[in-house]
């Protein structure tokens, strides 16, 4: 949960406010960022699944809900509320939910089942990451 709200937080300050978006327009168009992270979160609780992606089942369940179903939400919430905002015409709205859509999603694909399978191994072992904080 704290990488959800950190999400939100880095979101709004950095690619809102620091970019010249109006602070309204930025606190809830960062709520992209927050479904993003918060909608795999959830997916991997409920269904018990393995964030180490040990098996084909936490693998599927990372692609669904950690790859297309989080950036697509993120994509559509981010380029309307843009729109909605005044801060980006409607015209753009396809391209640009294309755009967010698809570079959020290869990045997911190639960087994120890196960590998950060999990087939070360590930090588990390490004893460095919250347990059971939100439960």
């Amino acid at each position: 949960m704290w990488g959800v709200i950190g999400a939100y937080i880095g979101c709004f300050v950095g690619a809102g406010i620091m970019s010249g978006m109006p602070v309204g327009v930025s606190l809830y168009w960062s709520l992209a960022d927050l479904w993003q992270v918060l909608i795999p979160l959830v997916a991997f609780r409920k269904l018990h699944a393995d964030i180490t992606l040990g098996t084909k089942r936490d693998v599927w369940i990372f692609f669904v809900f950690g790859c297309v179903l989080n950036n697509l939400i993120g994509a559509i919430w981010g380029a309307t509320t843009l729109a909605a905002g005044g801060f980006s015409s409607w015209n753009n709205v396809q391209s640009m939910l294309f755009s967010w859509f698809a570079t959020n999603l290869v990045v997911s694909l190639v960087i994120t089942p890196f960590l998950l399978r060999y990087v939070t191994p360590h930090v588990q072992r390490a004893g460095i990451q919250v347990r059971e904080y939100w439960s």
